[in-house]
Parts: C-alpha cells; sequence; structure tokens
C-alpha cells in the first residue's frame, strides 16, 4: 500500500475529534444523555407521522394538519440535536436499531387507534419528552453546557406546546356553558 494510501486510510478511520472546552467526562455524559434524548424525539417524530397517517373521523382535517405540523416540527429537532452533540465531539445515533435500544417513548403498533386516544397518547409522550428533557437541562447546566442548556429550554417550550395543544383538540365541550 502507498504512503498517501495509508494517510488517507489513517484520516477517515481516526476518532471523531471535534474541539471542545467541555471535560472529556462531561462531553462523554451529555453526549450519552442527549442521544437518548435524540431517540426519543425520532420514535416521537415516527409515531406522530403515524397517527397522521392512519387518522380518521369527522375530525380528520384539523388532527391530520396538527400531527403533519408537530412532526415537521420535531424532525427539525433531530438536526439540531445531532449536529450539537456532535459539536461537543461526541457521535451520534447510527441507525434504526440505535434508536430502538436508546427510546424512552414507546411505539404504537396497533392497526387502529381512535383519534381521541392518538391525542392522548401524544400528549403523554410530549409530556415524557419534557420530562426527559428537564433532566438533560440538570445535567448540560452541572456540566456548564450553556449552548445545550440554552438548546433545551427552547425545546422544552416546543413540547409543552405541543402537549397543550394536543390536551385542547381533545377537550369535550363543556355542556354547562350552553
Amino acid at each position: 500500500m502507498s504512503t498517501n494510501t495509508n494517510i488517507i486510510k489513517s484520516f477517515f478511520n481516526r476518532p471523531l475529534a471535534t474541539p471542545t472546552d467541555l471535560p472529556p467526562q462531561s462531553a462523554k455524559s451529555i453526549g450519552l444523555m442527549m442521544n437518548a434524548i435524540l431517540a426519543d424525539v425520532f420514535a416521537l417524530y415516527l409515531k406522530t407521522k403515524n397517527f397522521h397517517w392512519h387518522v380518521s373521523g369527522p375530525h380528520f382535517r384539523d388532527y391530520h394538519l396538527l400531527f403533519d405540523q408537530q412532526a415537521s416540527e420535531l424532525l427539525a429537532m433531530t438536526d439540531e440535536i445531532a449536529e450539537r452533540i456532535r459539536k461537543i465531539g461526541q457521535p451520534t445515533l447510527r441507525s434504526i436499531e440505535h434508536i430502538a435500544n436508546l427510546q424512552r417513548i414507546l411505539n404504537n403498533n396497533a392497526v387502529y387507534v381512535e383519534p381521541s386516544d392518538m391525542l392522548a397518547e401524544l400528549r403523554e409522550d410530549n409530556q415524557t419528552l419534557t420530562f426527559n428533557l428537564r433532566e438533560a437541562h440538570n445535567v448540560t447546566s452541572q456540566f456548564r453546557d450553556i449552548a445545550t442548556s440554552s438548546f433545551i429550554e427552547n425545546w422544552v417550550d416546543q413540547a409543552e406546546r405541543r402537549a397543550w395543544f394536543l390536551f385542547e383538540a381533545a377537550r369535550m365541550p363543556d355542556s354547562s356553558n350552553h
């Protein structure tokens, strides 16, 4: 093998070494925790798209559009999370299997789900994501990772908003007001 080939081969086989001022163990802890968040977001994204594709009933259009908007928001988060993990020198998720091993948001493989159950399940999942994000914020704050903490604060707000919209969409009219 030529010297140039060895140099090129060693360059592409070296560990990811993005420079960061975070201590290595702090960056590793944050990277592991944020990969779990990333897995949760991918799981919630896919469930939200699943419900978007399979919703039916008298509120079809409203729920279909709501789920699509929320799925788009979740998908946008994935790149921000993955890039943040890479900025601190850590590797990100590499496969569906990796997501499945880390996710804490449960899948829903049911053939049919009542629209009201879709709303309730996605609301609960967004609340679970909010809880997990707050736990992640505790860690990033402890390690003084201000940038990741700042992202997390925005993601908490987004998850709370999604949960609120899902809650309001599921509310039944109050007959006492009529």
